[in-house]
């Protein structure tokens, strides 16, 4: 599958840092306010998608991995101009695919709205909540330093 006037590429060196912090900080609703040094450290210790057109970056997701057991998929979005075209899906094939992601044992990702899109790639809901723990500082990037 691909998406006439657009490509995807887990080239780190192609990912706009300014692109993925702008829509993580101002409109993204799990990293409001996230400052640009861990969005830079996040992007560089992971393995990162970007949806590019024309030359500029238009969509984004990050894995975190081991690349042998474990995934988390995070920070995924297609920015607004360039929605209903069948991005996510596109890009979340790529991941799926992508050979240092095949054959992993276990994929997680948290989501409030995309529950749909992900069913499409064998997400479900956890079966298990009570065997995962969490600590959620949910107010990190906005609280007075």
């Amino acid at each position: 599958m691909s998406v006439p006037g657009y490509e995807i590429s887990s080239d780190a060196a192609k990912i706009d840092v300014e692109v993925v912090y702008r829509f993580l900080n101002e409109e993204s609703y799990w990293s409001p306010g996230i400052p640009r040094d861990i969005v830079e450290k996040a992007i560089k210790n992971s393995l990162c998608f970007g949806i590019y057109s024309e030359g500029s970056q238009v969509g984004f997701a990050r894995i975190v991995t081991d690349k042998a057991t474990f995934a988390l998929v995070a920070d995924v979005f297609v920015l607004e101009g360039h929605r209903g075209k069948g991005l996510s899906k596109w890009l979340m094939r790529e991941v799926m695919e992508h050979a240092d992601l095949k054959g992993l044992r276990r994929l997680l990702l948290l989501t409030s709205d995309a529950h749909a899109l992900y069913a499409q790639f064998g997400f479900t809901e956890i079966g298990n909540p009570w065997r995962f723990m969490e600590v959620l500082r949910s107010d990190i990037y906005t609280k007075p330093a």
